[in-house]
């Protein structure tokens, strides 16, 4: 019944994927032909970000697909990991874009150029319109599935910005201020950056197994110390098998001889409560005077 629901729960997702990216990309499309001929750096920066979560969407199917094939010989994990190394690779991709929408940026505020802001307007509300739709798409998803969450965020805050666009267009439509269009292609700019800047950091992080930020080490030190068996534990590692997965290994010294069972349990919980999903667990009964080898 698990695999039945987790099939029909990633057919579900591809489908959503699916409708979003093709959405996105026409709308990107329509959006750099609208922006070069409206002048608007403003739309040409907005469909730079829509660009990005695209990539976020096309990431996060790549995860959705990818923990569905099975471990090999070789790859005894699978390839889920291969969705960090990908994030690594958008990170870097978006700082290059940045850096060609501060350059024509400010080349147009030293020749500015008259802005069509009724092209602005209408493009910018087709833009809220998409961004809301996909958002819509991932609305349920995104409650359990931190990855999904990720794509869902990002289409809200492109819904927000693209609201800014029409704020601004039809500022200029009234006043006829250049430069206002400019301004705005620099706020987006300083949206990218930002969120650009903690994916590297949480990229990195995964990359070097640190703990995923969903996951409080220290509350499940505290789980793992109360049970009624255990007295003390050691050599606890969590790291990010994928964007969307974390694994664990612990050390349990106990004072009673424990079972299968006892194990099973553990595991349960810690999936359950913690989100953790694939454990490793390692009982210790008894004396043991040299200790663990290649504990740390």
């Amino acid at each position: 019944m698990e695999h039945s629901h987790s099939y029909k729960s990633t057919n579900s997702l591809g489908k959503a994927f699916k409708i979003g990216i093709t959405l996105n990309i026409i709308y990107i499309i329509i959006e750099v032909i609208a922006g070069i001929r409206a002048n608007s750096m403003a739309l040409v920066a907005d469909a730079g970000h829509n660009f990005s979560d695209v990539l976020v969407l096309v990431f996060s199917w790549v995860a959705v697909a990818l923990s569905q094939r099975k471990p090999t010989m070789k790859f005894t994990y699978g390839f889920r990991r291969s969705t960090i190394l990908v994030a690594l690779f958008n990170t870097l991709f978006l700082m290059a874009a940045v850096v060609f929408i501060i350059w024509e940026t400010i080349g147009r505020l030293r020749h500015p150029a008259e802005i069509k802001s009724t092209i602005v307007i209408f493009t910018a509300s087709a833009g809220i319109i998409i961004n809301g739709i996909t958002a819509w798409l991932f609305i349920k998803k995104q409650v359990h599935d931190l990855n999904i969450r990720s794509a869902f965020i990002h289409f809200i805050a492109d819904a927000l910005v693209s609201l800014g666009v029409v704020v601004a267009g039809i500022i200029m439509a009234f006043t006829r201020v250049a430069w206002i269009d400019s301004a705005v292609s620099l706020i987006i700019v300083a949206v990218i950056l930002y969120s650009s800047y903690k994916l590297l950091i949480n990229s990195v992080n995964l990359a070097l197994d640190a703990v995923p930020e969903n996951i409080d080490i220290s509350e499940i030190k505290e789980y793992l110390k109360s049970l009624p068996e255990v007295y003390d534990i050691h050599d606890l590692h969590i790291w990010a098998l994928s964007t969307t997965e974390a694994a664990l290994t612990v050390h349990l010294k106990t004072k009673t001889v424990t079972d299968v069972n006892f194990i099973g349990r553990i595991q349960n919980q810690l999936n359950e409560r913690f989100g953790v999903g694939h454990c490793t667990i390692q009982v210790e009964f008894g004396n043991n005077p040299e200790g663990c080898n290649n504990c740390n």
